[in-house]
């Protein structure tokens, strides 16, 4: 079935282009850029607005407004001076309510919010009374969970999507967000907005540029980067990202244009819209795991120095993946699969290198040639033994490479089969045509299991 996201939008979550527009030429601008996005809402054929908020901040899962017509008067904590901002939406919270169970059906927490004066957060008001003023098309605002990390986000809008297709409805993808999150910590007078720093203003316009060409995947992994240079590091900014790039299945050939982008108040605001069309220029690899059923694994940015508490991100097919362990003998390398534990790929001690137990996992993606022994329920399934040996022989072969040495240096292997009767003779004979060659002393062991859904895993000593 094709994807039921008829466009995606970013827009921002200040309530300047709503209530002041007229007080900075640059906010203007913004309101302008809703306007357009308000006019091509209404001629899509959306049955439904999709909010993901960055304002909206919730700690235990994510929450789901379930109140069909929630009601109230929004002050701004930091701008009350601009002015309220009466509202009364209309949500569906039929849509809710599925979105909550299909999030429980992938592991999710998550709970629905039907509650008289809980209020809307600032970003969800703003988006829908700009984008929708008349309450044309029902809506639904999902939280931005602080903790949340890509897996779990990206299973957020698959689980959205599962209940998008189930009910046959179209809809509209929204983030509410600022690009870059530093603002003035003073107030300024409104002629004088701009974006605080060189280094914010540099970096919104990389993230608009890759949008613009359509290249939303590669924005949602661009995050680590920017994280790692950006003086105020806040992942708020990309989490949206995480769950737009899902919810359009993790294309970079959208067409995309940027309908405006100013200061608001030291912070980047952008007006973006996304079709879902494709651009023409073909899609680019998608090199994450491609994550099913969240497991409750937290790693919210997966690069070295963040301020947040790492926790190791989590594999579709088996426990928590970690980055390797560092060290000065350490050897580790993108080209091999990332480990199930703290530990690295390999260890130089002396002239020898002692690498880790290594399977067939492939780098990246985490998919097992030959395919898995079982399934997420545990059920066996049929597997190619083979293809899965040929595979650990690939993975020690680049391990070894990154370190300095080779094949022809093996000199020690246990090897470790999930099945011996069914699997020994299909491992021999890679074994003959790969390693055999190079005459290293082996030891093959009967076990129980393997963490992973693999039926071979090798243990290997080589010289250096």
């Amino acid at each position: 079935m094709a994807n039921p996201i008829l466009a995606s939008y970013v827009v921002p979550v200040h309530p300047h282009p709503l209530l002041v527009p007229d007080q900075n030429e640059g906010w203007q601008r913004l309101r302008d850029a809703f306007d357009e996005a308000r006019e091509q809402i209404a001629q899509s054929d959306a049955d439904l607005l999709i909010i993901y908020s960055t304002t909206w901040p919730s700690i235990i899962g994510h929450q789901i407004q379930a109140d069909p017509n929630p009601t109230w008067t929004l002050v701004d904590q930091d701008f009350h001076d601009l002015g309220s901002m009466d509202y009364s939406f209309r949500i569906d919270a039929d849509f809710a309510h599925a979105w909550n169970e299909a999030n429980h059906a992938r592991g999710l927490q998550s709970r629905t919010v039907a509650y008289h004066g809980f209020p809307i957060d600032v970003g969800s008001v703003v988006a829908l009374k700009l984008l929708n003023p008349d309450n044309a098309i029902p809506a639904v605002i999902v939280s931005s969970n602080v903790y949340a990390n890509r897996a779990e986000t990206t299973v957020l809008a698959k689980a959205c999507l599962d209940v998008l297709k189930s009910s046959g409805k179209k809809a509209v993808a929204v983030t509410a967000m600022s690009m870059s999150n530093r603002m003035f910590t003073e107030f300024i007078d409104a002629s004088e907005d701009k974006i605080h720093s060189l280094k914010d203003d540099e970096w919104n316009r990389k993230v608009l540029e890759f949008l613009e060409e359509g290249r939303l995947e590669d924005v949602a992994q661009l995050s680590r980067t920017i994280h790692q240079q950006i003086r105020v590091q806040k992942v708020v900014t990309f989490k949206p990202m995480w769950w737009l790039s899902a919810m359009n299945d993790n294309r970079n050939d959208l067409t995309g244009r940027v309908l405006a982008y100013e200061a608001l108040h030291g912070a980047g605001g952008a007006v973006v819209h996304l079709d879902p069309t494709s651009n023409g220029q073909g899609d680019k690899e998608y090199d994450e795991d491609d994550v099913d059923v969240y497991r409750g694994e937290r790693n919210v940015l997966d690069t070295a120095g963040s301020e947040t508490e790492q926790a190791p991100p989590s594999s579709d097919n088996g426990p928590a993946l970690w980055n390797p362990a560092e060290g000065e003998d350490a050897v580790n390398t993108d080209a091999a699969p990332k480990p199930v534990g703290l530990y690295p790929h390999a260890r130089r001690v002396g002239d020898l290198l002692y690498l880790s137990g290594v399977g067939p996992r492939q780098p990246g993606t985490n998919a097992i040639p030959g395919g898995p022994i079982r399934d997420g329920e545990g059920q066996p399934l049929e597997y190619d033994i083979k293809a899965q040996t040929r595979a650990v022989v690939e993975n020690i072969s680049r391990i070894l490479e990154e370190a300095g040495s080779s094949m022809e240096k093996v000199v020690d292997v246990t090897s470790f089969l999930v099945d011996m009767d069914r699997d020994f003779a299909g491992y021999n004979e890679v074994w003959a045509e790969t390693l055999g060659h190079y005459g290293p002393t082996r030891t093959t062991l009967a076990i129980r299991a393997l963490p992973t859904p693999i039926a071979v895993e090798m243990k290997v000593i080589a010289k250096i």
